[in-house]
């Protein structure tokens, strides 16, 4: 595709993503449209605890996939020093590298396979998820991420220890309390959640705004925004007792996520 076309499409793309009908149906795509399961409904339980179960016991929960833990930790961390130090020559070879960690928390989180359901897909998450790989993809193509290094103002700064509580995310995943284990930082299990990863790459552009994609920067936060409420309700509503710790480290994701939003609506002037 020709920049000109490139830029077209980009343009088009930021008006239609600015429109309040493309935020109502983002929304009801997620609340909307059922899960895919091949054993049916259990008629005794309501929607929400059925994807409520099929993402406690995705194939990310299996642990089938542990091997890749340490690999979906460290490549980040990497990245993100490659970016500090060197702007945008790795630019691109992030914009894809987020596309594809969100490709397989796609497939990891929101698809299962148990005695009870099946094989079974979260298919609001799934497809909402698909469409932030895609904006991921979309900046690899444009480059509209300039990560050009330049002084940033320090209230921004707030962004950077939340981000890190999330990828860190110090949680005994067995009884569900704190466990402050500095291990966690390179072999838990986040670094191919959604929920953790996804302040990460928002802390990033939030920093580096206005001169980012706010297509990536709106659609991403969005959708944070809305996995953000079901982590509220179901950890500090539903289960506090035994999830309250678990719903203190899904809170960067709520904030951060909210920041975004704000700045992706934002009418700003580059110079």
């Amino acid at each position: 595709m020709k920049k000109e076309n490139r830029e077209k499409v980009q343009k088009k793309l930021e008006l239609i993503t600015r429109k309040w009908w493309f935020v109502v149906v983002f929304i009801l795509l997620n609340i909307l449209v059922p899960p895919i399961i091949t054993n049916g409904y259990d008629s005794s339980k309501s929607g929400g605890e059925i994807i409520g179960y099929l993402i406690q016991h995705s194939l990310l929960a299996s642990d089938n996939f542990s091997y890749l833990y340490p690999i979906f930790k460290i490549l980040p961390v990497i990245l993100v020093f490659a970016l500090i130090f060197s702007g945008n020559r790795f630019s691109r070879i992030f914009s894809f590298y987020v596309g594809i960690n969100y490709i397989f928390i796609t497939v990891l989180q929101y698809i299962s396979i148990t005695d009870t359901y099946g094989f079974a897909i979260v298919m609001g998450n799934f497809i909402l998820t698909l469409v932030v790989a895609l904006s991921w993809f979309w900046e690899g193509v444009v480059r509209r991420n300039d990560f050009t290094p330049r002084k940033i103002p320090l209230t921004r700064f707030w962004i950077v220890p939340l981000a890190f509580l999330a990828f860190w995310y110090p949680l005994n995943l067995e009884s569900m309390k704190p466990d402050f284990n500095l291990s966690y930082i390179f072999t838990n299990p986040v670094g191919l959640a959604f929920c953790n990863m996804t302040p990460i790459y928002l802390g990033i552009l939030t920093l580096y705004y206005p001169r980012v994609n706010i297509i990536t920067l709106r659609i991403t936060s969005l959708l944070g925004i809305i996995i953000s409420f079901w982590n509220v309700l179901v950890n500090f509503i539903m289960s506090p007792d035994i999830l309250w710790w678990n719903g203190v480290l899904h809170l960067p994701l709520v904030f951060i996520s909210i920041y975004a939003l704000i700045l992706s609506f934002r009418k700003t002037q580059l110079v």
